[in-house]
């Protein structure tokens, strides 16, 4: 288990050192806006085809 740890530090430790952490930082930003964007859609097409079948 604890080398499984250490696996894992270092090669994050390697992306954050290079430049695939900021392409991972900018995915997530695009995500952050998009996914909360996409949720509010999804409820209100599910409450409004749960008001149709009521």
């Amino acid at each position: 288990m604890l080398k499984l740890a250490i696996l894992f530090a270092v090669i994050a430790g390697l992306f954050g050192f290079t430049r695939v952490s900021s392409g991972a930082a900018g995915i997530a930003k695009i995500c952050f806006f998009i996914f909360p964007i996409l949720f509010v859609i999804f409820l209100i097409v599910a409450i409004s085809a749960g008001s149709l079948v009521l």
